[in-house]
């Protein structure tokens, strides 16, 4: 069924799609300077106390979509990293990742380790990450994988569309496939990177909201730059002010670089400080990465021990 920009009702279990508003694309000034000194101040100033890092760090575990994407991936690859986002600390057996994420025909491979478990099986698609195909393509990829038994779609927008000032089109694509996913979780991804200034990325963020995703997300971690905090403190300031006029909370998703420890608990406060603390949990924040997991469980051995732990005592991906 296609989308008319007369009638936009659909509504899924988890969103719902709204009338495109051109008019809200006009209505923000940002302030660059601004936005530079306030992330300065929180990578500075925001970090938790030492004595609260634990705490923090292992809540970090539960918000990462443990990411392969990889020409190389194979089946192999795909169950291991499925065995370290169900079990990633031998020291906290209950703790686990968000979500594992692979391209589209290694999710049935991931279904077969995951069903049952906690843990999400994330597909990327629409063309990732280039996103230069026919609606049509995107849409049928969309549907194949969550009939494979992906819970998360994670799209690319067309930042060419974007670009132009194409802005309809940007918004039809993203509505049509929140239609193909159903009750699967989709997630937006603007590539930042690619945007020209800082007001596209707020529009690019405002125009997925108005289409119904569940998440925006930074960068498909696959040119540079990636996920930087400028941009995502203005993702969230559009998440912030898209809550406060319709009541919905839309979830964040920085991704792409992002690798140590440190930089997760950075990315954390930013959200906190930004939104509100209930924004700091898997259903409304995800952190997209490769190697993350593996600083994050010799910090926490760290900070437990008062020693590194080697890393061949964490499981491999």
């Amino acid at each position: 069924m296609g989308v008319t920009q007369e009638s936009l009702l659909l509504t899924n279990a988890r969103n719902v799609i709204h009338s495109f508003d051109p008019n809200l694309l006009t209505q923000l000034r940002i302030d660059a300077t601004g936005i530079g000194l306030r992330v300065e101040k929180i990578s500075k100033t925001r970090a938790p106390k030492k004595e609260h890092q634990a705490a923090w760090l292992e809540a970090a575990i539960g918000l990462i979509d443990l990411t392969t994407l990889e020409g190389s991936d194979t089946d192999e690859r795909v169950n291991r990293l499925a065995h370290k986002a169900v079990r990633p600390w031998r020291a906290q057996p209950a703790i686990h990742a968000a979500a594992l994420c692979v391209y589209g025909n290694l999710v049935p491979q991931a279904k077969k380790f995951l069903d049952g478990s906690p843990v999400k099986i994330a597909a990327v698609s629409t063309s990732f990450p280039h996103g230069q195909t026919p609606l049509a393509i995107k849409i049928q990829e969309t549907k194949a994988l969550v009939a494979a038994g992906a819970d998360e779609i994670d799209m690319v927008i067309s930042r060419n569309a974007l670009l132009r000032g194409d802005h309809y089109k940007v918004y039809e694509e993203i509505a049509e496939t929140r239609e193909a996913c159903g009750d699967a979780h989709l997630k937006v991804i603007l590539e930042t990177g690619e945007l020209s200034e800082f007001r596209q990325i707020w529009i690019a963020s405002e125009i997925a909201m108005q289409a119904g995703a569940d998440f925006i997300k930074t960068s498909t971690g696959k040119i540079q730059p990636a996920a930087t905090l400028e941009a995502g403190l203005i993702m969230l300031q559009a998440i912030d002010q898209f809550h406060r006029r319709t009541g919905y909370k839309i979830g964040f998703k920085p991704a792409g670089g992002i690798r140590s420890a440190k930089q997760a608990l950075t990315w954390m406060a930013l959200v906190q400080e930004t939104l509100a603390d209930d924004w700091v949990a898997p259903r409304l924040l995800r952190l997209g990465a490769s190697s993350l997991l593996d600083d994050i469980i010799r910090q926490l051995h760290h900070l437990k021990t008062g020693q590194y732990e080697s890393y061949d005592y964490i499981p491999k991906g």
